[in-house]
């Protein structure tokens, strides 16, 4: 019986604020200057919580449709990874005129060296059948008047355990360019004070990319690995709008020769 009442009692109070907003929207001409930004102030604090929830909403029900939290793991795999940015909603989910090192959520970071900042990036809802992840990320980049600019991806401790110099770590990633660009991805991998570097130019030919970064090259201490992370690096970005759609990454054990 109590939870039937306090559902009623829901009812009867959300009941009661559409009708005062109601009433507010039709009596607005009345209304004095004062009393006026007071109710505008009011609707905006309203706004933002409902547009925070509405955010988590669909990203939580996007993790339940698509599956999100597992990417597909290619034959052979005993790790995959989708970073959060592709996976689930960011708060705030976007930024505008980022300075130099900032970061949108846990594990991605913006990194130029330009003196006045004109880009942008934001999350944005995917809505294409052939897409897996329930979200993208938008770089929208004007003038330019650095040398490089870089997405820095941070992978999660458990991407070390085991890693060794017989791993073959793949990138998969859809994305969209309003003009063609190149882009790099460039793992990283450090252990101890030394860090080893593979880098891989995204083939852009068709929206659907992959990559394969192979440590049997590398000169890694098995037993020392500490971080791992990706930059993916656009070359000449300025005018453009970059959309990620997709970033996962997987690792498998490469053939024995």
């Amino acid at each position: 019986m109590q939870g039937k009442f306090g559902k009623f009692l829901d009812q009867f109070a959300q009941r009661r604020m559409l009708k005062r907003w109601r009433q507010a929207i039709k009596t607005m001409d009345s209304l004095d200057p004062n009393a006026l930004r007071a109710l505008h102030g009011e609707a905006g604090q309203i706004r933002r919580e409902i547009d925070r929830l509405t955010h988590a909403a669909d990203g939580k029900l996007a993790l339940i449709a698509m599956d999100a939290d597992r990417p597909r793991r290619p034959i052979g795999s005993d790790w995959a990874w989708r970073p959060a940015l592709w996976r689930c909603p960011q708060d705030p989910p976007g930024l505008t005129e980022i300075v130099n090192q900032t970061q949108l959520g846990q594990e991605a970071t913006i990194f130029h060296d330009c003196d006045k900042s004109e880009l942008s990036l934001r999350q944005l809802r995917n809505h294409a059948a052939e897409d897996r992840a329930p979200f993208a990320a938008r770089l929208d980049v004007f003038r330019f008047d650095g040398s490089f600019l870089s997405l820095v991806l941070d992978f999660p401790p458990e991407a070390c355990q085991g890693l060794g110099r017989r791993h073959v770590i793949r990138m998969d990633a859809i994305v969209d360019l309003e003009r063609r660009i190149e882009i790099f991805a460039r793992l990283n991998v450090k252990h101890g004070p030394n860090t080893d570097q593979v880098v891989r130019e995204l083939p852009l030919q068709t929206p659907a990319v992959m990559v394969e970064f192979d440590l049997g090259y590398s000169d890694i201490n098995e037993k020392r690995v500490e971080k791992i992370w990706v930059d993916l690096i656009f070359e000449t970005p300025r005018m453009n709008q970059i959309t990620l759609r997709d970033v996962a990454f997987s690792r498998r054990p490469r053939a024995e020769i």
